[in-house]
């Protein structure tokens, strides 16, 4: 059983971070378009995040774009010693809101340098390549080693210390850790949508962080009923259930739980609470196998 995670820690490069972080892609408008409806909201809750104990967070410079970063900025600069700020690149935004791949050498310089700027950093703590091969939704295979390549000629110049990946394929993993050292890997990743249990497992024997997006995500209605009656037993929320068992999945999971409410974001953090016992994880571990 899982309790009290909010003080277990993992390494995501050279730094020890709390298992559960925060995602910050909410703190934009709607669609991660534009600015948020209530700048001052946006400030609070991350400050709140960090008053409860979160060292991680989760961005990006073309959540907005460059509206996240800016506040995160505003509400936390100069940041705390402990503070990692993982930022992903190597997407951008149309001016209808459309997300678009930007992996070319020229468009991976330019974004790193973006989110120096509006972060107001002189150095990344970790840089996640966001591959966007065919539609873009979900991991299809294809080559990543100039984008490695680039990022690594960044990390030897001082301006990115790690390097991730983000919507990759095992065979992406491998590929970029020929290149570099490769220090987490971000995914879709839930209950219902197991596609990266063998990727998981061989990280973890590395010891390398896995960031999984979409905890909701995927779930037919019988699947989400099976959730519900979990959490009703345990006097939670399905979201609440679906963190908690993703941090007993693998202690190499890392949580980025977002939300732009101050309600929400205490409820995320709660997850870390939550005792899910044998009966319960057998519960949940069927839902996978649930047409």
């Amino acid at each position: 059983m899982v309790s009290h995670v909010q003080t277990e820690t993992f390494s995501l490069g050279s730094r020890q971070v709390k298992r559960l972080g925060y995602g910050a892609m909410q703190l934009a408008g709607p669609g991660v378009f534009g600015p948020p409806k209530d700048r001052h909201v946006a400030l609070t809750v991350l400050r709140e995040a960090l008053a409860l104990g979160v060292n991680h967070i989760d961005t990006s410079d073309f959540y907005g774009p460059h509206v996240t970063n800016q506040i995160i900025r505003e509400a936390l600069h100069p940041y705390p010693d402990d503070l990692v700020i993982v930022t992903k690149i190597g997407a951008r935004r149309g001016d209808d809101a459309s997300w678009l791949p930007a992996f070319s050498p020229a468009e991976l310089k330019q974004a790193v340098h973006d989110n120096l700027r509006n972060l107001g950093l002189d150095v990344l703590d970790v840089v996640n390549l966001r591959v966007m091969y065919g539609n873009g939704h979900g991991p299809q295979e294809g080559s990543i080693e100039e984008s490695i390549t680039v990022l690594a000629g960044l990390q030897q110049q001082g301006l990115v210390k790690h390097i991730g990946l983000s919507n990759v394929t095992a065979n992406q993993v491998a590929q970029a850790r020929t290149l570099a050292e490769i220090v987490c890997v971000q995914n879709e990743y839930n209950i219902a949508h197991r596609r990266d249990d063998a990727l998981i497992d061989a990280l973890a024997k590395d010891g390398i962080a896995y960031v999984p997006f979409f905890p909701l995500g995927g779930f037919t209605p019988l699947q989400s009923s099976t959730l519900s009656d979990v959490a009703v037993r345990l006097n939670a929320t399905p979201l609440q259930v679906a963190l908690a068992w993703l941090l007993h999945r693998s202690a190499n999971i890392l949580l980025i739980p977002g939300t732009s409410s101050v309600t929400h974001l205490h409820e995320n953090m709660a997850a870390g609470d939550l005792i899910l016992t044998e009966d319960i994880l057998a519960i949940l571990d069927g839902i996978a196998q649930k047409a």
